[in-house]
């Protein structure tokens, strides 16, 4: 099946189209067919709320999403996760996707779960993930990019997602680490993990709370919330992520993220030497910025390769 017809399916909310189509976006080979595929769902308004859920190894993110999805599936809404893995060296797959961190129905066909690898971002998003976040998001209601580790996994997911979700383990000295590496910048909601420790998490919520007073930050909810059974808070952190959504100019956050995507896939092939070809970055983006807001990534990337050669 071509990548139109794969991307007409999409947007036609066809569901079982995901797992092919997510098979032709790790295929770097075929490119055509990909910009086709995306050409194809952006035709189409945006439908899902695509959230990033991001933090350290550890701090409880797979068994949140399990909780999350659980909820949105009890709403009626469908769900697809991307959870990026670190990538292997020897087969360039996902190291972890032999196994399954986030608890799901394999008989629930409105739930949709893929590992994909981070490839050699240090920590990033491949390409064919934040591509595969766009053409799931025409699908689905809710797509989730969950990524690993802390450092440029939360810049590049800020890029990629509507809303970004930070979760943080408390006793962990997560918060201090945060303030170091510029991460407070990047939530639009902060989750506390493991409530059910009671003061230490507490202390946790207070300690992020008065970071964000420090840095003069915008307000941003804090969410204390227990993946335990019966779990807690996480209607409330449902609903802390809707109300973000529902303050998004939507349409432009897509537009936004087609250029940023564009710009880091043009930066992963073509490195400084190509950066410094197009002005630098901030006269890349200051020119993807006046581009037709209806282009799709792969026509972006080719009007900066264009651009870059002199066309």
């Amino acid at each position: 099946m071509s990548g139109a017809e794969l991307g007409a399916r999409l947007r036609e909310r066809d569901l079982g189209a995901a797992p092919a189509a997510l098979n032709l976006l790790e295929n770097r080979l075929r490119r055509e067919e990909i910009a086709s595929l995306l050409a194809e769902v952006a035709r189409g308004e945006p439908r899902a709320h695509i959230v990033g859920v991001t933090g350290p190894p550890g701090a409880g993110k797979s068994t949140l999403l399990a909780a999350l999805a659980r909820a949105w599936r009890a709403d009626g809404r469908t769900v697809a996760v991307l959870a990026v893995d670190p990538t292997s060296r020897r087969s360039g797959g996902s190291l972890l996707g032999d196994r399954m961190r986030i608890e799901a129905d394999p008989a629930d066909r409105g739930l949709f779960i893929r590992s994909t690898a981070a490839g050699e971002r240090l920590g990033g998003l491949a390409p064919a993930t934040r591509a595969a976040a766009q053409a799931l998001a025409a699908a689905f209601d809710v797509v989730v990019i969950e990524t690993v580790g802390v450092g440029q996994s939360e810049t590049e997911v800020a890029e990629a997602a509507d809303t970004v979700a930070v979760v943080v383990q408390p006793g962990s000295g997560d918060v201090l680490q945060f303030l170091k590496a510029g991460i407070m910048e990047v939530p639009d909601v902060l989750v506390v993990t493991k409530a059910d420790l009671g003061q230490v998490a507490q202390r946790a919520r207070r300690d992020l709370h008065a970071a964000l007073r420090s840095l003069g930050e915008r307000e941003v909810p804090v969410v204390a919330v227990s993946s335990l059974a019966p779990p807690a808070g996480i209607e409330d952190l449902v609903q802390a992520l809707d109300e973000h959504r529902a303050r998004l100019d939507l349409p432009a956050a897509r537009t936004r993220a087609r250029r940023l995507g564009a710009l880091a896939d043009f930066t992963a092939e073509h490195g400084e030497r190509g950066l410094r070809a197009l002005g630098g970055r901030r006269e890349a983006r200051a020119w993807l910025s006046v581009q037709d807001p209806g282009l799709d990534e792969a026509a972006l990337l080719r009007a900066l390769e264009a651009r870059a050669a002199g066309g």
